[in-house]
């Protein structure tokens, strides 16, 4: 029975990031030690470790031995917990230093998408200016009234 392994990172940023702190035996000795002592094994050995300590006993009451033990297991596993924030911490600035560099290239994206639908715009108006001066028809299609009347004056 032992820790459960962390699952792989899906986000590439977090990948990297995972890569690098595997590259150090210190950060892998560290990460082993949080993950073993954030688990229920580690609870279930300490009780029998204290119950047989009380039950066989090792030494007697008010056991000073088990609380001079204790209290250094204690300070350990609060720095093992202070690298943990510390590694979570770096887990954060990986991600939105990954988020910001999303934002930046989204943003120069949608810059040039606007300048490319202002330059469809220009074409456009462009076109239907030049239409608009080459045909002898009006806005809907139809002949103009004035020359139509002009041409035709019959009505025939």
């Amino acid at each position: 029975m032992s820790a459960r392994p962390l699952p792989m990172p899906v986000n590439p940023a977090l990948l990297r990031h995972a890569e690098e702190r595997r590259k150090r035996l210190e950060n892998r000795i560290a990460d082993q030690i949080t993950r073993f002592a954030g688990s229920m094994l580690f609870v279930y050995l300490h009780v029998i470790w204290f119950a047989g300590w009380i039950l066989l006993g090792v030494e007697h009451y008010p056991y000073g031995l088990l609380t001079m033990i204790v209290s250094l297991e204690a300070i350990f596993l609060s720095t093992f917990v202070m690298i943990s924030q510390n590694r979570a911490d770096e887990k954060r600035q990986v991600l939105a230093d990954h988020q910001w560099q999303t934002v930046q290239q989204e943003e120069q994206q949608n810059e040039q998408l606007l300048q490319l639908s202002n330059q469809i715009l220009e074409l456009t108006k462009a076109i239907h200016t030049m239409n608009s001066a080459r045909s002898p028809t009006g806005p809907n299609g139809t002949e103009q009234a004035a020359s139509s009347s002009i041409r035709n004056p019959g009505g025939q």
